[in-house]
């Protein structure tokens, strides 16, 4: 593997959906907006360019080794708030449609 290839395999998050079935996605980006954590991420598999955006919530009980947990966004607000703080934040590295 050269060093290209590791570059974009850091940039892979692999999330196991409610069937068990695990996604591929490419990490974008962490936004904040008031006072949680997103995630910005793109699907490997899928080509319609929508992200998907979704909470980190923390577990008070967990290791520090143990891994974070997404939870998908309900709020129709919240997910274009965030959105739009996203391109903000990497307007120059996507091209988005309006």
């Amino acid at each position: 593997m050269n060093d290209m290839e590791m570059m974009e395999n850091e940039n892979i998050i692999v999330l196991t959906d409610e069937d068990g079935v695990d996604v591929e996605f490419e990490f974008c980006a962490s936004v904040m907006y008031e006072g949680n954590e997103y995630v910005v991420l793109l699907p490997i598999e899928d080509d319609d360019g929508e992200v998907v955006i979704l909470q980190v919530m923390e577990d008070e009980n967990a290791d520090e080794d143990d891994e974070a947990t997404y939870v998908g966004v309900e709020d129709d607000e919240v997910l274009q708030a965030v959105f739009e703080l996203f391109k903000e934040q990497a307007g120059d590295e996507f091209d988005f449609e309006d």
